[in-house]
């Protein structure tokens, strides 16, 4: 991608976790780290919290293996310019810019990711559903430091690595601007997402990852059916598949 290249793009955010979408669906765009840097700059270039580039499955090197599942897959590049695995909102957002370009119809639907496929249901209201899969707890734990404070996070895969930190209060996040401090730095080699968590009642949270929310420490309790998230953008659903309890499954659903 050269600085004189007419590449089209689209905006989308699924609860104000807000993403550039660029359709290449034939995987001809060259898209380097520092090209999607420059694009996700709120000053500098359009902004974003990601890049989310739709490829034919078949004509992407990563996700051909998975073209029998899935039609379109979704290459996620973080605001940094780095490669991620997944990311729910921008599954969702992308299911979203798929039935709005009529791509697909609404209704069920297989998307690719670099975490595997993610199977997902565009309603007719606009409402998307994805199968999440399953939750992976690892055993190691970090502590996260910001602010003159720090808190132990919880380890949480969802398909990419969240290190889950509960917290009194939103604001002792601080702007969210720059990347917490966390170690030890081996427990995530390649990066790590951090959330920020505050309960807001029984079964209810504000943060900006809802199977993550789910994996508190301490004693467990009951888990609902159902349980809202409340990110500042909207409210997120999340239903537990019923499965054995060594299977932990989620299902999150929300207007993107």
């Amino acid at each position: 991608m050269t600085s004189t290249q007419r590449v089209p793009f689209l905006k989308g955010h699924g609860t104000e976790n807000d993403f550039v979408i660029v359709p290449d669906p034939d995987g001809r765009l060259d898209l380097p780290a520092a090209a999607v840097a420059r694009i996700c700059d709120r000053r500098a270039g359009l902004g974003g919290d990601g890049v989310l580039r739709a490829v034919r499955a078949a004509a992407h090197p990563e996700a051909r293996d998975q073209a029998d599942e899935a039609e379109w897959f979704m290459d996620y590049r973080n605001g940094d310019g780095s490669i991620a695995e997944m990311c729910g909102n921008g599954v969702r957002v992308f299911a979203r810019y798929l039935l709005h370009a009529g791509l697909v119809e609404a209704g069920d639907l297989a998307i690719a990711t670099r975490a595997g496929v993610r199977r997902v249901h565009v309603a007719k209201t606009g409402d998307v559903t994805v199968s999440m899969g399953r939750a992976e707890l690892p055993e190691e734990g970090v502590v996260v430091t910001l602010g003159g404070r720090s808190w132990p996070a919880r380890n949480v895969n969802m398909g990419n690595p969240h290190a889950v930190a509960f917290v009194e209060d939103l604001a002792h996040a601080g702007d969210l601007l720059a990347v917490p401090p966390f170690s030890p730095a081996a427990v995530y080699p390649d990066g790590v997402n951090i959330e920020f968590v505050v309960d807001r009642g029984p079964g209810t949270w504000r943060c900006g990852s809802t199977s993550a929310a789910r994996a508190r420490p301490g004693p467990a309790a009951p888990a609902p059916a159902r349980w809202p998230s409340r990110p500042p953008g909207g409210t997120v659903w999340t239903r537990r598949r019923p499965e054995p309890p060594s299977r932990t499954r989620s299902m999150c659903s929300a207007a993107a």
